[in-house]
């Protein structure tokens, strides 16, 4: 007799395919800078605010590829105060020409450069200043904290931009430098309270309490689990107030106590426009733009960063 080829059954449970995991695959569990820049990616607002960035940045250290022309290149006989030509694309004509028969285009892309440096290195010293002494503060606490909190909240209460004017106006040639080193004087306060709180948070973990069972050093500590445990936050706030220290360098420029001539910035074409602004508005509006798209996009990358390294935004 043949044999039954009826299936036959059987006790054992069927098992469920399990659905697929994020992350999953890899090798690796995914952490929170691979989860930030996987949700970057797919961020249009981190994608229009990086090309602009980059747009800003090719101007600042590669004015070449936008102009042959100078800033400095003057025909007060022939320019003075020429209207724009629109149709004249990228050429010095296009944005008109100043009070002292400059081309404002020019003037604009090689001006990114002082305005754009000032606001990173200002925001790289503030961020290393600011880390470190709110990380002191924060982790060892006690009498250390109590010193180093009231030092920041002296400066806290100092009225920034009347700080700045004060300091400024006691310098007889302002350079980049001078400008650099006095925003930094005075803007570290809110990176201190930010690294502060990050790392009286961090400092309860238990990897914390390990590390020190285990005899790690305290720079080690600090090193290789506190700040990389607090960094998210200071890089948010970092990103986020970059486009203001920008900011910051036009007003004082267009104050008097900024950047001076000879330097090409966009707040001292500012400063220098607001003499023909009834006359020719349009030397004064393009540099203004210029500051305006600046920071916006800084802004608009700081909060991407924020909502992709915050957990609870997700």
């Amino acid at each position: 007799m043949p044999e039954n080829t009826a299936v036959k059954e059987t006790s054992e449970p069927v098992k469920a395919e399990a659905a697929p995991v994020k992350g999953a695959g890899t090798g690796k569990p995914r952490s929170l800078w691979s989860d930030a820049w996987h949700d970057l990616r797919r961020s249009p607002l981190f994608i229009a605010s990086a090309v602009l960035i980059l747009v800003l940045l090719s101007m600042a250290f590669f004015p070449s590829l936008w102009t042959d022309g100078s800033p400095t290149e003057a025909d007060l006989a022939n320019n003075y105060l020429r209207k724009p030509e629109w149709g004249a694309v990228f050429q010095p004509e296009w944005f008109g020409y100043d009070i002292q028969g400059r081309s404002v285009y020019n003037r604009v892309i090689y001006g990114a450069r002082a305005s754009i440096q000032v606001g990173v290195l200002v925001t790289l010293i503030v961020t290393f200043l600011g880390t470190l002494i709110g990380m002191l503060a924060g982790y060892f606490g006690g009498l250390l904290d109590t010193l180093l909190s009231r030092l920041t909240d002296i400066f806290f209460g100092i009225p920034f931009l009347l700080g700045a004017l004060v300091v400024l106006t006691s310098f007889e040639k302002r350079s980049v430098w001078v400008v650099i080193l006095a925003i930094s004087f005075l803007g570290w306060t809110s990176m201190a309270r930010v690294a502060r709180g990050a790392a009286i948070q961090v400092k309860q973990a238990d990897y914390i309490l390990a590390a020190k069972a285990l005899g790690a050093s305290t720079f080690r500590i600090l090193t290789r689990h506190v700040l990389p445990n607090a960094l998210a936050p200071i890089i948010v706030v970092a990103t986020t107030a970059l486009g203001g220290y920008i900011a910051t360098e036009a007003t004082l420029s267009f104050l008097g106590v900024g950047l001076q001539e000879p330097l090409v910035s966009w707040g001292v074409d500012v400063a220098g426009a607001f003499r023909s602004i009834r006359n020719a508005p349009f030397v004064l509006i393009m540099p203004s733009v210029l500051v305006s798209i600046t920071v916006l996009s800084f802004l608009m990358f700081g909060d991407a960063v924020r909502n992709a390294l915050d957990p609870k935004l997700r």
